[in-house]
């Protein structure tokens, strides 16, 4: 999957909830790490929307282990024809325990995104600059969410990403918590190429989610 244009992500556990996301949704991001026995999941979907895979690690905001067990559920998943991408933490592509999975994703012609998140704050600019280079070196598309706690840290999301887009770059970017909520809707205009939002507010993934149905109406008026 090559992420050239806007990809409209349904974040869930369940994959059984995908009918409900093809009106709203490009693509579904399993969550495994919340799933009950993804594997199973996988193996039994038949769904129409393609899978981008995420198992995320608890120190990344996830509540998957950091073991070799949750890097080969990922290599398993890959395995399977309806998963297009799979997500990997830039710092495990960094620390070369991710590595592995990459290269395999890569030999069945899946996407790799690699993500950061920051929990507490914006960094600077020039910081997020070179983590999303650093993400873009080592995936097809480099993933920052970034807490606003100001407009301030919103615009600076915002120029990064369009610096960085016409630099060439595959990036997805959006700001979490209320303060930065707008940035789900808006960062597509500005070049970010993936966004998320669960079917129910109620079940979002990230601080500050738009459910799906909310998300896409925003990002089709907008972007006209």
């Amino acid at each position: 999957m090559a992420f050239d244009s806007f990809t409209l992500a349904a974040s869930t556990a369940v994959l059984a909830d995908e009918p409900h996301a093809r009106d709203h949704a490009d693509m579904v991001e399993f969550r495994m790490d919340l799933a009950s026995d993804p594997l199973a999941q996988l193996a039994d979907y038949d769904g129409e929307l393609p899978i981008l895979a995420t198992n995320r690690v608890a120190w990344e905001g996830g509540e998957a282990d950091d073991d070799d067990a949750r890097l080969d559920a990922l290599e398993t998943a890959v395995e399977y024809d309806t998963v297009a991408a799979i997500d990997l933490e830039l710092e495990c592509l960094l620390s070369g325990a991710g590595r592995r999975t990459a290269e395999h994703a890569r030999e069945r012609d899946v996407a790799v995104v690699a993500s950061i998140h920051d929990f507490e704050a914006t960094p600077s600019e020039v910081r997020m600059r070179e983590l999303l280079e650093q993400a873009t070196d080592r995936a097809d598309v480099g993933k920052l969410a970034v807490t606003a706690t100001s407009r301030s840290d919103v615009l600076d999301l915002l120029s990064v990403t369009n610096l960085l887009t016409e630099r060439g770059r595959t990036v997805a970017t959006m700001a979490m918590g209320e303060m930065g909520r707008h940035s789900r809707a808006v960062a597509p205009i500005y070049g970010s190429k993936i966004g998320y939002g669960p079917l129910d507010s109620a079940d979002a993934t990230a601080p500050g989610q738009y459910d799906l149905a909310t998300l896409s109406r925003l990002v089709r008026e907008l972007r006209g």
